[in-house]
């Protein structure tokens, strides 16, 4: 009887075992400049990384009790990569999703991340990228071209070593700080405001106290060309803009 019993639990294991690996993806794309990299996560960090390489390669990993249920559904095309996290509806389901993506560094994309609850960090990627998350930071460092990056509670923090393109720029936080490093000869009009927290920047803007609270703003141009419009701003926290 105990040997039947035995044999009865290993064939339930090795038919459960499929179904709950089924849900980690890990493939590779190869999608031409100017395509779209699109991740909608809900729970889970994201991490965005370039490398010498001519493919985008992703792999993403579902951990928790209940990551059966979790589902990363693929609406990928020739013309770029997206990536859905679904989730039961009506259902607490406790299961979160991580993404580890690399990118070529040479090729430009069109980014857009987003995250309810859990961190972004890119390195090293050009093009034109959208950064937001609901509850969590937001890290971009090396990013050439142009940025978006927007947090409800969390620190954004974006470093651009170069410029490409034009429009506008929107870095803004609710609770959190807000820094950002830029090209020093850009040409732009910047607007930086914060209600609770420090105001700093070397471009030669004014700063000024809000007429109301203890809040600061700064305003002005900087480049004989203003090709951008650079906003930052943030309810509670630091507002930093920086000449690199």
């Amino acid at each position: 009887m105990r040997r039947y019993s035995l044999a009865l639990a290993l064939v339930l294991i090795a038919a459960l075992m499929p179904a709950a690996m089924a849900q980690d993806l890990h493939k590779t794309y190869t999608i031409g400049s100017g395509g779209f990299i699109r991740i909608q996560n809900v729970s889970g960090d994201i991490k965005i990384t370039g490398y010498a390489g001519t493919a985008i390669v992703v792999n993403a990993t579902v951990d928790g009790p209940d990551r059966q249920l979790l589902v990363i559904e693929d609406l990928s095309t020739a013309k770029g990569v997206e990536l859905h996290v679904k989730y039961p509806e009506h259902s607490n389901t406790h299961a979160s999703a991580n993404f580890d993506v690399l990118v070529p560094t040479m090729i430009d994309y069109n980014f857009g991340i987003n995250s309810v609850s859990g961190s972004i960090e890119v390195a090293g990627v050009r093009g034109r990228s959208n950064f937001n998350s609901v509850s969590g930071g937001i890290t971009a460092t090396g990013i050439i071209g142009t940025a978006n990056a927007n947090s409800v509670s969390g620190n954004v923090e974006v470093e651009m070593p170069r410029l490409e393109g034009a429009g506008d720029m929107k870095f803004s936080s609710v609770s959190g700080n807000v820094i950002v490093t830029a090209p020093g000869a850009m040409g732009a009009d910047i607007e930086m405001s914060t209600l609770s927290g420090a105001l700093e920047t070397n471009f030669p803007i004014e700063v000024k106290a809000l007429g109301f609270g203890p809040g600061r703003s700064a305003r002005g141009t900087v480049g004989t060309r203003a090709d951008y419009n650079l906003h930052l701003s943030t309810i509670s926290g630091k507002v930093s803009l920086t000449a690199k």
